[in-house]
């Protein structure tokens, strides 16, 4: 039977990552790649038997392929702190494991991701399942690439599983605001490198609109209800917040030169 090695990336997340933990105790092992915690996540990661590895870097793709290289299971499955792997899916990654036909044919997976919103699921009518390669043969999984939206480099052909991914994103305002602080500084610095155009006040106004409108129209946000609505200003909000940076930052080189 095939080996399960799960790999997740963590900073600061000593109150969630228990259950991230649980919810993958069924792999074969757990690797933890802790890019700089300053709580107990470390502490509760160790106790839970996973193995813990420390690198500091805001390069997404660096701390996934740094825990691939820790890897030793045949199969690598990456999971976020704030995920949770549901039984049914739980049940389909072992059975897959043991089926030397299946095995065969399909080198990766992609996850159906079901999202959960302030505490509450998006309503069945609002179609924001996502679908994410997250399980690997780790011999066909070749790196990640793309500093904070990374992406798997893969050889083969890729499989799609039934079972859901969930996802306890944007859990209550403080965190949504603190992820958004943080972020957006890294999404602002990587535009400014790219040589985004100088930031003006139509640009932010046609940003913040496409960014509504895809949201709240486009992925039918308007569906889910309240939550739908309150999900979609944020998103602009924090679309907002990081082209306000880049404009701070492009404001700062002017006064430089």
């Amino acid at each position: 039977m095939s080996k399960i090695s799960a790999i997740i990336i963590t900073k600061n997340q000593e109150n969630i990552i228990a259950d991230c933990l649980d919810s993958i105790s069924f792999c074969d092992e757990i690797i933890v790649v802790d890019g700089g915690s300053e709580d107990r996540t470390v502490e509760v990661a160790k106790r839970m038997g996973a193995k813990v590895y420390p690198l500091e870097t805001n390069d997404f793709s660096k701390l996934r392929n740094f825990g691939l290289e820790k890897a030793k299971g045949d199969w690598v499955l990456y999971v976020d702190t704030d995920e949770r792997v549901s039984n049914e899916l739980k049940d389909e990654i072992k059975h897959l494991t043991k089926d030397s036909d299946r095995i065969g044919k399909l080198n990766a997976y992609s996850l159906k991701r079901k999202n959960f919103y302030l505490g509450t699921s998006a309503k069945n009518e609002w179609p924001y399942i996502e679908k994410l390669e997250r399980l690997f043969k780790k011999e066909n999984l070749k790196g990640w690439k793309g500093e904070l939206h990374e992406s798997p480099i893969i050889h083969g052909k890729v499989g799609e599983l039934d079972g859901y991914l969930l996802h306890y994103t944007h859990r209550d305002l403080t965190l949504m605001l603190g992820k958004t602080i943080e972020w957006s500084k890294i999404e602002a610095e990587l535009r400014f490198k790219a040589g985004h155009p100088q930031m003006v006040w139509w640009r932010f106004l046609r940003i913040m609109t496409t960014s509504f409108f895809d949201w709240y129209i486009r992925q039918k946000g308007y569906k889910a209800g309240t939550v739908g609505l309150i999900e979609s200003i944020y998103q602009m909000f924090s679309m907002f917040i990081t082209y306000a940076r880049l404009w701070e930052i492009q404001q700062k080189l002017k006064v430089k030169s």
